[in-house]
């Protein structure tokens, strides 16, 4: 299943949040965790794992390879055939996790690699070339991506107790929308990507959002 978390800012991040964001998806990864940071101390990403493709050290996460970073929620079904396309287009692998495909595939082909992909997953990639967060979810939305946008911070996680105690989220509900989510639990709140809480927003299926850490634009 694994979880994901992490924060970016206009200015250094508290990495122990990330810690504390991380720790609450225990029960989405038991079996290794991890955090990475920027060297400005502006980006810090957390993941819990659990351990299916490739179980060894290998497939560690964050995941660093080619000016990338990424934490990744997920499995995709053609991640072989991927693999063997970008291998003889002059890849390299180091593991045999889907995890590194799709950072390889990002490489290649950019935010257009969601176009290549077959699966189930939500993940976020810091390309430090381009020094942006790029955060994608799969076409039926399997895997979850919650996120809030303030003005000088940006973070997201897999489940929504990792966002609530943070500084400009809180716990506050609205309850037009809880009404309108318990009315018609099976329209949800997708269509719009808002959420019961207000601080709250979900990355809608087969959506992807781009964060220009130089501006901190935001492109959905």
């Amino acid at each position: 299943m694994c979880g994901i978390a992490g924060l970016a800012g206009r200015r250094p991040v508290n990495e122990d949040t990330v810690h504390m964001m991380t720790d609450l998806l225990v029960h989405r990864g038991p079996d290794d965790y991890g955090y990475w940071s920027s060297s400005n101390g502006n980006i810090c990403l957390g993941h819990r794992r659990l351990s299916i493709i490739d179980r060894s050290s290998a497939g560690h996460q964050p995941m660093v390879k080619n000016s990338t970073v990424i934490t990744y929620n997920g499995e995709l079904y053609n991640y072989l055939e991927l693999r063997a396309r970008l291998l003889a287009e002059g890849a390299r692998f180091i593991s045999d996790s889907d995890t590194e495909v799709v950072l390889e595939a990002y490489k290649k082909w950019g935010e257009k690699c969601l176009d290549e992909f077959n699966g189930m997953f939500a993940f976020v990639l810091y390309d430090e070339d381009r020094d942006l967060l790029f955060c994608a979810r799969d076409r039926f939305g399997e895997k979850p991506l919650l996120y809030s946008l303030q003005t000088e911070a940006f973070a997201f996680a897999s489940e929504y107790k990792s966002l609530l105690n943070l500084e400009g989220v809180g716990q506050k509900i609205d309850p037009v929308k809880l009404f309108t989510f318990l009315d018609n639990p099976s329209v949800g709140l997708d269509d719009a990507g808002e959420t019961v809480f207000p601080a709250i927003q979900q990355l809608l299926p087969a959506h992807s959002l781009t964060l220009n850490l130089r501006d901190f634009s935001v492109t959905t």
